[in-house]
């Protein structure tokens, strides 16, 4: 499809502009810098199968700006110096302790790596942690927005997220704005759901987790998607 017959609040940079860079797939941000795509494939479609040829994002962020052009129709100079330059930007522009590679080996993991995106608000958010094989964070990304007692985590949703980005691993985070660090039994039928999902397209699940400003806790689940026995205060953990 051409990106002419896209909806205009569909396309990339209308969402960015209403929605905010956070609700942009990789490739969709990809496709802005690259502008334009050839014949039959417009620039989401270049976009994707630049990410996929080179093995994901965070490989393709260290490609020299020759090789992006390399066998790929439509990647001209022009397009492989604004990536380069794009992602050289981003390294420049990082402080110091962010430029060091984050891991998720756990559940204390998923819930520091989550929590600046989930804490001081006073409505629900899904955050999603997605991972390689090594536990390296490959990008969080800001799901659903919900209201003031409850969130919205599709399944669906999720598991395209994680897959576009290239990831074998992926955790889940979502907040409590009432300080209420229990998990509810929509968060626990969720997370079944999640564990049932996510085995059957071959991706690992980490963990869900909800954080609130001051401590987080596992919402874990029996085979059946009810609370697991045990599942107490002892799952409870301060993030500091």
């Amino acid at each position: 499809m051409r990106m002419a017959d896209v909806p205009v609040a569909d396309r990339p940079r209308e969402r960015l502009l209403d929605r905010g860079a956070e609700a942009l797939s990789d490739r969709e941000l990809l496709a802005l810098l690259i502008s334009s795509g050839t014949g039959g494939c417009d620039a989401v479609e270049l976009a994707g199968q630049l990410i996929a040829r080179h093995g994901g994002l965070y490989e393709l962020s260290r490609t020299p700006a020759h090789e992006l052009m390399a066998g790929l129709r439509g990647m001209g100079p022009a397009k492989a110096a604004r990536i380069a330059a794009a992602f050289q930007l981003g390294r420049r522009a990082a402080p110091a302790e962010v430029e060091s590679r984050q891991y998720v080996r756990g559940s204390a993991d998923l819930a520091r790596t989550a929590a600046p995106l989930l804490t001081g608000l006073r409505h629900e958010r899904v955050v999603v942690v997605v991972c390689d094989a090594a536990g390296v964070v490959l990008r969080k990304a800001t799901l659903t927005e919900g209201a003031v007692d409850r969130s919205l985590l599709p399944v669906r949703d999720v598991l395209a997220l994680v897959l576009a980005t290239g990831g074998t691993t992926f955790g889940v985070a979502h907040n409590h704005p009432t300080g209420r660090v229990e998990p509810s039994e929509p968060d626990r039928r969720a997370t079944a759901r999640l564990a049932a999902g996510a085995e059957a397209v071959g991706l690992r699940f980490l963990d869900h987790v909800v954080v609130t400003d001051r401590e987080w806790r596992r919402v874990e689940t029996t085979s059946n998607g009810d609370a697991a026995p045990g599942s107490t205060t002892a799952d409870r953990r301060t993030r500091h």
